[in-house]
């Protein structure tokens, strides 16, 4: 039997609701609905939505953020669908990750044709990746909390975000331009320096003896890498 495609509507307006599950279920589509960021983010892990249709004005979670939290770990197609018109909020979304762009208020005809085009261009939905760990370090991609012996480190975005690079390519080197690239913009490639004065930081925070590291090894003169999963 041909499995139903399932699409995740996150929009708190319930009038919206109303109008929108009725209509992609009488096209067999299965139906999740999220009045929340929060609520949207736990549904993509939970289900595993093979579309999004994304509101922007969320009550908890403003919806560009919950675009960028998908496209972290999922190339699933997202449809934005909001009542903000102008064309720099259209490209920042596009720019984000999002594949289309509609208007409230939208004509049915033309929304079920974006759907339908969206899903052609995409492949199934990546699953998200479970918790990485080793030892007593845990890395969870979803909740976005890094544990040391079950207790949460405080980290900087920048903190984050090389742990999120390392923690992608672990067990194997990433170099020196390519971390300073990826967090800083390629203008940076060169501040290797800079790049060791943060990496002994964030240390500091991670390992039990930031002198002699567990977790984040140094790869003298090429870059860094984290110690494989167990």
């Amino acid at each position: 039997m041909k499995k139903s495609v399932r699409i995740l509507l996150v929009d708190d307006e319930v009038p919206i609701q109303k109008a929108v599950v009725p209509l992609l279920e009488s096209r067999s589509y299965h139906v999740d609905v999220a009045g929340t960021g929060a609520a949207a983010l736990r549904l993509v892990v939970e289900n595993t939505p093979d579309l999004i249709v994304l509101d922007l004005g969320l009550p908890d979670i403003d919806g560009f953020t919950v675009l960028e939290r998908v496209r972290e770990w999922s190339d699933v197609p997202i449809i934005i669908l909001s009542v903000r018109s102008r064309e720099a909020e259209k490209v920042r979304a596009l720019e984000l990750g999002a594949d289309d762009y509609v208007t409230k208020p939208f004509g049915m005809a033309e929304f079920l044709a974006r759907i339908r085009a969206a899903l052609r261009r995409h492949q199934p939905a990546t699953a998200p990746p479970g918790t990485f760990t080793v030892d007593e370090f845990a890395f969870d991609p979803v909740t976005r909390k890094v544990l040391i012996r079950g207790a949460e480190v405080r980290l900087s975005p920048k903190q984050y975000r090389l742990l999120q690079i390392l923690v992608q390519h672990a067990g194997k080197v990433v170099t020196h331009q390519q971390l300073l690239s990826e967090i800083w913009g390629p203008a940076h490639g060169g501040d290797v320096q800079y790049l060791r004065v943060f990496v002994r930081n964030l240390r500091q925070k991670i390992e039990s003896d930031p002198a002699r590291p567990h977790y984040l090894l140094t790869e003298l003169g090429v870059g860094y890498r984290m110690r494989a999963a167990d």
